[in-house]
């Protein structure tokens, strides 16, 4: 199994027509994700190296059964596009948009849980998700994922960094560790899918059997997913922090992770998930090394 996306998962893309949407999309079809077709209001009835074009994510569903989206589009028509989605019946929507305001995410994110209850956000501002074999949605390279086995043992994957994902994917592959499921959630303030929306999907997957988490500095997230850790995770788990020499009160780049007031910090968010008994990698190779430990003993 996987979590959240798998070989049955239907996928548009809003923003097919678009540089990015085109390029990726295309990556995600040439990977074997099922790319039914894509979304670009005016352009309807054309089509991309064969993926439908369609002017509404209505229509595209109604035409192709599509139950998930990949949202490529700009920032200012980001917070439209995730809930036209949404309207239309999809139920996992993934948004790599960087840029939406915060208040604009706080309020989509808001208007999901209030209307719309049976669609996912992943993101904005994330790379994805992958079930490697299965299903590719978002900017991951596939190749870097090791595909998972029968018999196992297999590892889950969930982190807050772009970049960082990408690195666990290659440490586990290095490794000849396979995955059943990697989510990029993002950085941003207002995540659409966090830490602990995933560790619980993890922890119920049958196909996975560790975890590893990925976090930085910045917010409660990963306090948050300590405490859950605690109470509700018995699958083995390694971790770890970015952000470990970042100063006090400096946001880093764009991912919205400020440390003040002396909350927040690596050192803090280490503590918390060491306490939960998570083993914890002071860099994403001893990270790996670490869950390769893990596997060799399960």
């Amino acid at each position: 199994m996987a979590i959240f996306v798998d070989q049955n998962t239907k996928v548009i893309v809003q923003g097919l027509t678009g540089g990015q949407g085109r390029y990726h999309g295309l990556r995600n079809r040439d990977y074997g994700t099922q790319v039914v077709g894509g979304v670009t209001p005016g352009k309807g009835g054309q089509d991309v190296e064969g993926i439908p074009v369609f002017n509404s994510v209505a229509e595209a569903v109604a035409a192709t059964g599509a139950d998930a989206s990949f949202i490529a589009v700009p920032p200012k028509a980001a917070s439209a596009a995730i809930l036209e989605a949404a309207a239309a019946g999809i139920r996992f929507v993934v948004c790599i948009t960087e840029g939406i305001p915060a208040q604009d995410e706080a309020l989509v994110y808001n208007t999901l849980l209030r209307r719309y209850p049976n669609t996912r956000l992943l993101g904005p501002n994330c790379p994805g998700i992958i079930s490697p074999g299965k299903c590719n949605i978002g900017i991951t390279a596939g190749e870097i994922a090791a595909l998972p086995s029968e018999s196992g043992p297999n590892v889950g994957i969930v982190s807050r960094s772009g970049t960082l994902t990408y690195q666990a994917l290659y440490e586990l592959k290095q490794r000849g560790i396979g995955v059943s499921t990697c989510v990029g959630i993002g950085g941003d303030p207002v995540p659409g899918t966090n830490f602990i929306d995933c560790l619980r999907e993890f922890q119920a997957d049958p196909e996975t059997h560790a975890m590893i988490l990925i976090g930085e500095i910045g917010g409660s997230a990963e306090e948050e997913a300590a405490e859950f850790i605690t109470s509700n995770v018995t699958k083995p788990m390694s971790a770890y922090i970015a952000g470990v020499t970042a100063p006090a009160g400096k946001k880093m780049g764009h991912a919205g992770a400020i440390v003040s007031g002396g909350k927040g910090t690596a050192k803090g968010k280490m503590d918390a998930l060491a306490g939960a008994g998570v083993r914890i990698g002071l860099n994403p190779t001893e990270a790996g090394d670490l869950m390769a430990e893990i596997v060799a003993a399960l």
